[in-house]
């Protein structure tokens, strides 16, 4: 009997193997060593192979793709409910050769290493960001406890660094002098590696044209741009914008019943980095309509006169996402698409 369909259950160094036939009959249970998987697959004739998409599975899948098998990738949320009893890894193995021959389940395309590389200085950026924020409020907790208070803003708290690590000495402790120089430092040097990644994200979505294209939608800019254009490979998967709203986390949670439609928060599922850019990008859009007078910043002004702020906003990301489907989609740019009133 030949192998039909293979459950992998990754790891970083025991990999598990759950293989059935056509007919759903198991034919081998069994545990891998990381330098056994690809000689282990090599002997394999091709088969469908299951795995959840994690952080080294889009790795293994263009390995294995490369040996002639054909790789599905699974939410492992999706994967989950398969799992009968326990968590081992043979039951995680089995769960996933069980989700991956159901004909409604969810796939996630292969990233190419490209896509990958460009995820990378993104995430990268995402921690820089975060820490350049917890070294100027630690700056800015200290000082505040000698009574000298910060100018607001994050350029303002860079000046301040700046003008700490060229020798102005506040009035507070030498020890503290000292610890207060090491975070005005530290949080320059932050800043500088981040506006070199800035720089190449800039300079990678003038080379990219599905991230040029999305660059031409109103609060999306270079860094919003690249990340959609690497995280977004196949836009064909969604069948409609709303469904990739939807993957987004944007759409509202359903609770229906009897006939009763009911609507709650959005779900806030899927990829959260993608959806924070957005909704910065929509709240940029949202200050700059009370000082701009054209058409969308009136129909952005007349929402807001209707409903919070916050809720105006998420909307507006919402339609954002739709919005860069159809630009993914279709293709041209998002004034020769003719997409309809933002807020309409």
């Amino acid at each position: 009997m030949e192998v039909a369909t293979v459950g992998l259950d990754l790891a970083k160094h025991v990999f598990q193997v759950h293989a059935v036939d056509a007919s759903g009959v198991v034919l081998l249970r069994k545990s891998l060593r990381r330098s056994q998987v690809l000689p282990f697959f090599a002997s394999l004739p091709r088969c469908l192979v299951g795995m959840e998409a994690c952080g080294t599975s889009h790795h293994w899948a263009r390995e294995l793709i490369g040996l002639g098998h054909e790789v599905r990738l699974m939410p492992p949320a999706y994967v989950k409910p398969y799992v009968k009893r326990g968590k081992t890894d043979a039951a995680d193995a089995e769960a996933i050769c069980e989700a991956v021959s159901r004909p409604t389940m969810r796939f996630v395309p292969v990233k190419s290493r490209e896509q990958q590389a460009a995820l990378s200085m993104h995430r990268t950026r995402d921690l820089l960001v975060k820490q350049r924020t917890q070294l100027v409020n630690m700056m800015r907790g200290l000082l505040a406890e000698f009574g000298i208070i910060m100018p607001d803003g994050l350029e303002q708290a860079l000046v301040t660094a700046r003008q700490l690590v060229d020798g102005e000495v506040p009035d507070v402790p030498p020890a503290a002098v000292t610890i207060v120089g090491v975070l005005s430092q530290q949080a320059l040097d932050t800043d500088v590696r981040l506006r070199e990644i800035d720089r190449a994200l800039a300079a990678m979505q003038r080379a990219d044209d599905a991230a040029q294209r999305l660059a031409t939608l109103p609060g999306i800019g270079p860094v919003a741009a690249t990340a959609l254009a690497a995280s977004v490979t196949d836009p064909g998967q969604f069948r409609s914008a709303r469904q990739f709203a939807a993957w987004l986390g944007l759409t509202p949670l359903q609770n229906s019943s009897g006939g009763k439609e009911r609507l709650g928060r959005i779900s806030k599922m899927g990829d959260r980095y993608l959806r924070k850019l957005l909704v910065i990008g929509a709240t940029s859009l949202i200050r700059r309509a009370r000082q701009t007078t054209d058409a969308m910043g009136r129909r952005l002004a007349d929402l807001l006169a209707r409903k919070p702020v916050r809720l105006a906003t998420v909307a507006l990301a919402n339609k954002m996402a739709r919005i860069v489907w159809a630009v993914l989609t279709r293709g041209g740019t998002y004034q020769k698409l003719q997409t309809p009133a933002l807020m309409a």
